[in-house]
């Protein structure tokens, strides 16, 4: 027997099984958390100085990380949609590292090019420019753990602009430029709403190149996931409920930001 959503295709009843196990594996270690929480203690919890500090560094730099991922993002996927040069795979394939490495391994790379040794680290320090260990560089590394997701949403809503819209408005007189800005643009918003909210989520859960170049003082590089990590040895209680903000914070976002409407498929 199978079972047949409201305007899509039969599904077979035994997908439900696999399904329902994929959602407990996701949904009961939450619960977990949650049952852990006292409730008249959580206030305390979430409101000592050090918390409120790391939610508000931890906001303020994911904003800024993502204002970034968009402006860098949507125009490299722009250039990758359309790349036909020899060597574009492989350029994508680079762009796209970020996804499968270690963060950690992000942070270090970061930290040998901005550091006071790096690449580009001693030429920064004679004019003054320190970045790694200060707030730019929890900026820098949520960017580049998130800027992936930004390239990977734009890119995919791109693919899907059909060319014969592309090509009237352009017989029609329409430059590249007024192409982009009329056409193109509106019809990615979807897809490009989906990567600023992947970029957010990432930038604001990202620990391990934030630990590797930016450290941990707390006000000015030590985020909420670091204060989780910190708190999770000396106070197990306060490490679950900040944990739990945290989740809260991206359930908000997500809720948000998601689409209003649904493909007629998944109607």
């Amino acid at each position: 027997m199978s079972r047949r959503p409201a305007g899509g295709a039969a599904l077979p009843r035994w997908v439900l099984i696999p399904a329902a196990a994929a959602a407990v594996f996701i949904l009961l270690p939450i619960l977990a958390l949650l049952t852990r929480i006292e409730l008249a203690e959580l206030p305390s919890l979430l409101s000592s100085e050090a918390a409120l500090s790391a939610l508000w560094l931890s906001l303020r730099t994911a904003v800024a990380a993502t204002l970034l991922c968009t402006v860098l993002g949507v125009p490299l996927a722009l250039v990758l949609s359309h790349a036909t040069f020899r060597g574009s795979g492989i350029l994508r394939t680079l762009i796209l590292l970020p996804l499968v490495l270690p963060p950690v391994i992000g942070g270090i790379a970061l930290l040998n090019t901005f550091g006071r040794q790096g690449l580009l680290g001693e030429s920064l320090e004679l004019l003054g420019v320190q970045i790694a260990f200060s707030t730019a560089a929890v900026v820098l590394a949520q960017t580049f753990v998130s800027l992936p997701f930004m390239v990977i949403a734009v890119e995919s809503a791109l693919r899907g602009v059909q060319k014969e819209v592309m090509e009237a408005a352009v017989v029609d007189g329409a430059g590249p430029t007024q192409l982009l800005r009329s056409i193109v643009l509106p019809l990615i918003l979807p897809g490009l709403a989906s990567g600023v909210v992947l970029a957010f989520a990432r930038s604001l859960g990202e620990f391990g190149a934030t630990i590797a170049f930016a450290g941990s003082l707390q006000g000015v590089t030590r985020t909420l996931p670091l204060e989780i990590y910190l708190q999770r040895e000396t106070d197990p209680d306060a490490a679950v409920a900040l944990s739990v903000l945290l989740i809260l914070v991206a359930v908000v976002v997500i809720g948000l930001t998601r689409p209003r409407t649904a493909p007629d498929a998944l109607r």
